[in-house]
């Protein structure tokens, strides 16, 4: 039985036809898909569309403990079933409240997801319930074998409230934010740093409560690719004496000599036995600087997922999934043009400001548009043309289908800095999200 469509919006439609052909309220269609400005819908906008089975009234006097009670439905179900309770607004005598959606999931999965020690409290609230790990990021090196630390202590505690395991993300970012080869370079040439280093985290994944670790070293040697399996190895070990797990963050690779910087250092067979779990960076096809495509085109992505299947058990790989986009003014120029990122929610914003139709690309699975906007100035005046690549309920869909197709640990999201509440209809419409609560 189909537990979940989405719409792809077509010319003339509105949110009241969509309302009458799946017999679903507009309300509740508007208020699971947190659409902003519900009346001016985009021409090629993705609409989720889900069916309850079973509801419950809010009486007065009730709180999600007591309907709880009533009800026999854990708390974090009733919020993942009904992501208007996670965002801040109290519930109300009146209100009806999904406890069970039609249709039959796909499986149990796990879900880490990526945020920075600053991270608002209001998004936290809106991604906790849909997270099986929270990857915090990060800690950084020296070269010595020091730690670079971070302000964590809330995040750790919202982790916790909510049932979600916590992760300390160890990155080779140095004091200036940046990646830094020669920092790796130097550690990875000094066993007693290493052995410093490991003492170090021990250290602070006791003190302060993580689950495990992360590590994401990234720009390594070639020459280093073997010591740095090697010293996961040895910290392997150590965290799993502690109770603790290590998960590695691995180079989009679609072969074993794969070449350049960023995937030289990265042994999949060689990490893969030296890590708990490893996490695919399953995303930056387009980036930045690069020229307007995907930024996690599916073919790609499965490309790297089937490679990664042939050194790697299923069991242990989380699929990475991005949530943002990327704006370009045109036309590229390599070496000068500089794509903006954008969170998907403001990508169809930026559609309908500009009254652009959103296409979608069946070979990338991507939403994407085009979309022209003036530049005036007292000296000049012009029209610029941009593009859009983003994700969407659709996209998002496609790409957790590919995980569960090869039996993949779970996914993971890079990052949780933006709102995409699409994206997390359609995870809890297709999964039971594993969570310790």
């Amino acid at each position: 039985m189909i537990n979940i469509v989405i719409h792809r919006v077509a010319e003339g439609e509105t949110i009241y036809s969509i309302s009458a052909e799946y017999g679903i309220s507009a309300e509740r269609i508007i208020q699971d898909n947190r659409l902003q400005n519900p009346d001016s819908l985009v021409v090629g906008q993705t609409i989720v569309i889900l069916f309850p089975l079973e509801t419950y009234t809010v009486a007065e006097g009730d709180t999600l403990d007591k309907i709880s009670e009533k009800t026999g439905v854990p708390v974090l179900t009733l919020r993942r079933n009904n992501p208007v309770l996670n965002t801040g607004l109290f519930i109300y005598p009146g209100q009806t409240l999904v406890l069970e959606y039609r249709g039959r999931k796909l499986g149990n999965i796990d879900v880490l997801g990526y945020a920075y020690t600053y991270i608002e409290d209001y998004l936290l609230a809106q991604t906790m319930p849909f997270l099986t790990y929270m990857n915090i990021f990060s800690y950084g090196i020296t070269p010595s074998g020091g730690l670079i630390p971070a302000d964590d202590e809330k995040i750790i505690a919202y982790a916790k409230e909510y049932g979600v395991k916590p992760i300390l993300v160890l990155t080779s970012l140095n004091k200036y934010g940046v990646f830094s080869s020669e920092t790796v370079s130097m550690l990875l040439a000094d066993k007693s740093a290493q052995d410093r280093l490991i003492e170090n985290v021990s250290s602070v994944l006791n003190s302060k409560g993580y689950y495990g670790l992360d590590v994401d070293i990234e720009f390594i040697e070639p020459q280093y690719a073997e010591e740095y399996a090697a010293f996961l190895g040895r910290l392997r070990i150590r965290l799993n004496s502690m109770g603790k797990v290590l998960f590695t963050a691995l180079a989009p690779k679609i072969s074993a000599d794969q070449t350049g910087l960023l995937y030289e250092g990265h042994n999949y067979r060689l990490l893969g036995e030296a890590s708990d779990y490893v996490f695919l960076m399953t995303y930056e096809w387009g980036y930045t600087y690069g020229p307007p495509m995907a930024v996690a085109p599916i073919n790609n992505v499965k490309r790297v997922v089937d490679y990664a299947l042939t050194e790697i058990p299923a069991e242990k790989i989380f699929m990475g999934i991005p949530n943002y986009g990327y704006d370009w003014s045109l036309p590229y120029i390599s070496g000068e043009s500089k794509a903006e990122s954008i969170s998907n929610v403001r990508a169809v914003q930026t559609a309908e400001a500009f009254n652009a139709e959103i296409l979608y690309d069946i070979t990338a699975q991507s939403p994407h548009f085009n979309y022209f906007s003036s530049n005036i100035s007292p000296l000049v005046s012009a029209v610029n043309e941009h593009e859009v690549w983003f994700e969407d309920a659709e996209s998002i869909r496609k790409k957790l289908e590919l995980l569960n197709e090869n039996n993949l640990r779970g996914g993971g999201y890079w990052n949780l800095m933006r709102q995409f509440p699409q994206n997390w209809l359609v995870l809890n419409s297709l999964f039971n999200i594993n969570n310790d609560s």
